[in-house]
């Protein structure tokens, strides 16, 4: 309503006072001015809303990567690999007792499903567009996910044949002589 009224007196105005393209100049600078200022405070409130981030929001880092802060193994992994092992089994449907084979099966079946088509695919029905039967993305989300699971059974196997540290021959927690 604000606008209507606005408008309104500018046309009255206008048209009781001055000659036509006059009037017109003055109706198309009150125009402009008005949509720039609708458009610097549309500008502003984007701005304000890209940086707002609720609590408790996940954003990106719904894998739980900013919580892999500690110097462990398998927090070290997160971090590079950007994703969790819990996320990668999601991905490929395994569960953590799975065999190597298993995740490499489901792997291959996800990454062929995903891939482009090696011949084009037929035309579609004029005025249909056709929509595309692979994701790239899927795809490399199932790789990293191979990555993650290849890097944890690494890191695991690292670990199981790794030998014991040696014995330290001073003991640690001796009473302090005087």
């Amino acid at each position: 309503m604000l606008w209507a009224g606005l408008w309104r007196g500018v046309l009255t105005r206008a048209w009781r006072t001055q000659s036509s393209p006059k009037v017109i100049v003055q109706i198309v600078v009150a125009g402009a001015r008005i949509f720039g200022r609708a458009f610097a405070a549309a500008g502003k409130q984007a701005i304000q809303n890209a940086k707002y981030r609720p609590p408790g929001a996940g954003g990106a880092d719904v894998a739980g990567v900013g919580n892999a802060t500690s110097g462990s193994l398998t927090d070290r992994l997160t971090r590079e690999h950007r994703m969790t092992a819990d996320e990668a089994r999601l991905i490929l449907n395994v569960k953590k007792e799975d065999t190597v084979e298993r995740i490499v099966q489901n792997y291959e079946h996800l990454f062929k499903a995903n891939s482009p088509p090696e011949k084009a695919p037929p035309k579609p029905a004029q005025g249909k567009a056709a929509l595309p039967s692979y994701s790239h993305y899927l795809q490399s989300k199932v790789v990293r996910a191979k990555e993650r699971l290849e890097a944890e059974l690494k890191a695991d196997l690292a670990e199981e044949t790794a030998p014991p540290p040696p014995p330290s021959d001073s003991p640690t927690s001796s009473p302090p002589s005087s």
